[in-house]
């Protein structure tokens, strides 16, 4: 008999809420010898008693048309390059954030361990916590080199998360690939997702896939995708408000929000195939009715000027949370 969504994702919820609890020690001893702060075992242990205030964070993304990518691989800029990294950081600070979402693709390649030790003391310095970090990555591919580079570049930056000190790492299913078929692509994201875990939860780091399009472009697909991983506590969903195309996003976004170990909020949604503004108020509730107790996370893409428009977005959500 078959089981519907709502009933798959309660199931899973139970699940993950009992392997957390139980589990709780367990992870903490797999980082050898290392200690695991309460904001890094958050990520993979959401508290239920934590105070109800989210903290805040913005997304290097959010400035996006501004900054250099060099991760997964270069890519040409319409517009000239005025910002890194270490820029962004400083910019959370002056918005007296609680954290910052350092996407990789900006990020020096090769990034070295002093870049990464600055960037985190920076971070320290400015009375910020690297709330996450974010990839690109395909896990849809099949077997061959092509995969094979994914799969090292997730390693890669499952350790330069540890080093910064975040406790998640966002990561994409990827798509179908040309010729391929969904459910041997599912399959391949599948062992993606789940040999990656294995190495991340030796580094206490979080992995939170995220809606995204292709094959997780529904909370079904998602859940497909969910029911072949491998049981782990530091493994959940990144809810990003803006990426359901679908006839009724928000209740797409509810149906995930029990999963989420990472929220980011766009300012606008995809309805009916157009572009529209978000109700930031409904998206924030949908988000505390699921108990979420993590970072919210301001992911900037409109049009207007960053600098400009993010201030605004981060006064409302701080009235929210």
């Amino acid at each position: 008999m078959a089981v519907d969504l709502q009933t798959q994702i309660e199931q899973e919820t139970s699940r993950r809420h009992f392997l957390k609890s139980s589990s709780l020690l367990g992870f903490g001893a797999l980082t050898a010898g290392s200690l695991i702060s309460d904001t890094q075992l958050s990520a993979g242990v959401q508290k239920k008693a934590a105070p109800e205030k989210n903290k805040l964070s913005l997304a290097a993304y959010s400035f996006h048309r501004y900054m250099k990518q060099s991760w997964p691989k270069p890519r040409p800029k319409k517009t000239p390059v005025t910002m890194n990294i270490m820029d962004f950081v400083r910019y959370c600070g002056e918005l007296k954030l609680d954290g910052c979402e350092l996407t990789s693709y900006y990020f020096p390649n090769p990034v070295s361990n002093d870049y990464l030790r600055q960037t985190k003391d920076l971070a320290g310095s400015l009375g910020l916590e690297v709330s996450g970090t974010a990839i690109g990555n395909d896990f849809c591919l099949p077997k061959g080199a092509a995969r094979d580079a994914q799969l090292k570049m997730t390693r890669q930056w499952i350790d330069y998360s540890a080093a910064l000190g975040a406790p998640v790492i966002r990561i994409f299913a990827g798509r179908v690939p040309k010729g391929g078929n969904e459910a041997e692509a599912i399959k391949m994201c599948q062992k993606g997702i789940n040999e990656s875990l294995k190495y991340a939860e030796q580094k206490g780091v979080s992995l939170a896939l995220e809606n995204h399009g292709g094959i997780t472009s529904t909370p079904e697909q998602m859940m497909r995708i969910i029911d072949g991983v491998n049981k782990a506590p530091n493994f959940g969903i990144n809810f990003d408000s803006g990426n359901f195309r679908t006839e009724d996003p928000y209740a797409d976004l509810k149906k995930i929000a029990p999963l989420a170990i990472n929220a980011q909020i766009k300012v606008e949604m995809g309805m009916r195939g157009k572009e529209v503004p978000a109700d930031i108020p409904r998206i924030i509730k949908i988000l505390k009715d699921a108990h979420y107790k993590n970072f919210i996370v301001l992911e900037y893409e409109a049009k207007e000027e960053p600098k400009e428009a993010i201030p605004g977005y981060i006064n409302e959500l701080r009235k929210l949370v």
